[in-house]
C-alpha cells in the first residue's frame, strides 16, 4: 500500500509539474507542434532563411544567434549573414569592422546603429566578426525611403547615379495589392486604396525591394543565406520574398531558391497553437515575456 500510494503521489507530482511548466517559447508548424530540431534540419536545406522577429522580443534575438551558431557547425561555416537592421551605405563601415581594420568605437559612432545593437545585434555582429562571415547591410538608407514617402518613387529618378547604387534599379516593381501593403494604407486611414497617398506604402516597398536585391546579389551557391528582418518584412511569403522572387525571376535560369521562414507571435496562452500560420516556422512566447527595449 505504502509503494502504491507513493506512486500515486509522484504521479501526480508528475503532472502538477506538467500544468504548471512556463515555455519560453513552443515552435509550429504548418498549425502543428514542432521542435527547435526540425527548423534547424529544414533551415539547413534552404538557400535562403527568413528570420521575422519582433524587435523588442529576446527570445527572438536569442534563437537567431542559437540558428546561426548551429547552422555555421552543421554547414561547415558555409553560411552568410544580412539583416534590415543595416543599411547598404554602411556595407564599406560594417566590412572594415569584420576584418579587424577600425575599432568598435569607430564602428558604433558611425554606423547608425539601431538603440538595442547591443543587446539584440552585437552578438551576431560578433559572431561574424569571429567566423570571418560575409554580413550583408540589406535595407535601403533611410533617407531614400524618406524621399519616397515624400515624393513617390519618381523621387529616386532625381539622385545622382553614385546614390542610385545604394536602391535597386528604377524604376521599382510595386504591387499595391499585395495584402501587406493594403493593411498598411488601411491601418494609415487611406482606405486600402492606392494613389497619391499610397506612398508610405511605396517607401516600406522601397524597403523590401532594397532587401531584395541585395540578398540577390550577394547569395553565394551552396551557402545558406540567413537574414534577420521585422516579421512584417517577410510575413506570408509577401514583402522582400516577393521582391526576391520577382527579381531572381529576371535573371538566367536558375534552379528553384529554397526558401524557409520564420516569424513569430506573442500569446496570453501558450496551451493554444498560433492564431495565424505566417511563416514556414512560428515562433509562440508569452505576451508578458520581457522586452529589451
Amino acid at each position: 500500500m505504502k509503494k502504491i500510494t507513493l506512486l500515486l503521489c509522484l504521479i501526480a507530482g508528475q503532472l502538477f509539474a506538467q500544468n504548471n511548466e512556463k515555455p519560453a517559447y513552443l515552435i509550429f508548424q504548418n498549425g502543428k507542434p514542432s521542435s527547435w530540431s526540425e527548423l534547424l534540419k529544414a533551415a539547413a536545406q534552404s538557400d535562403l532563411v527568413f528570420f521575422g522577429e519582433f524587435h523588442n522580443n529576446p527570445i527572438h534575438h536569442w534563437l537567431q544567434f542559437e540558428l546561426t551558431k548551429e547552422l555555421h557547425a552543421m554547414k561547415n561555416g558555409n553560411i552568410s549573414l544580412g539583416a534590415e537592421m543595416f543599411e547598404a551605405d554602411n556595407q564599406l563601415l560594417l566590412n572594415e569592422y569584420l576584418q579587424g581594420l577600425i575599432r568598435e568605437r569607430n564602428f558604433m559612432d558611425e554606423m547608425r546603429l539601431w538603440s538595442n545593437y547591443s543587446t539584440d545585434y552585437k552578438p551576431l555582429v560578433e559572431f561574424a566578426k569571429t567566423n570571418t562571415l560575409p554580413f550583408i547591410a540589406t535595407n535601403v538608407p533611410r533617407r531614400y525611403a524618406s524621399a519616397v514617402n515624400n515624393g513617390g518613387f519618381e523621387a529616386l529618378e532625381k539622385f545622382q547615379a553614385q546614390s542610385m547604387q545604394y536602391f535597386p534599379p528604377i524604376p521599382i516593381p510595386y504591387d499595391s495589392e499585395l495584402p501587406g501593403y493594403k493593411a498598411m494604407r488601411e491601418m494609415m486611414g487611406m482606405g486600402g486604396k492606392p494613389g497619391a497617398s499610397d506612398n508610405i506604402a511605396k517607401a516600406q516597398a522601397l524597403k523590401d525591394a532594397a532587401m531584395g536585391w541585395f540578398i540577390l546579389q550577394n547569395l553565394i551557391p551552396g551557402k545558406v543565406f540567413i537574414h534577420f528582418n521585422g516579421a512584417y518584412h517577410s510575413d506570408n511569403y509577401e514583402g522582400i520574398i516577393w521582391y526576391v522572387k520577382h527579381y531572381y525571376s529576371l535573371s538566367e535560369k536558375k534552379p528553384a531558391l529554397k526558401i524557409l521562414t520564420i516569424s513569430g507571435e506573442e500569446v496570453e496562452d501558450m496551451t493554444q497553437p498560433p492564431t495565424e500560420n505566417k511563416a514556414d516556422f512560428m515562433i509562440v512566447t508569452p505576451a508578458s515575456m520581457t522586452k529589451t527595449h
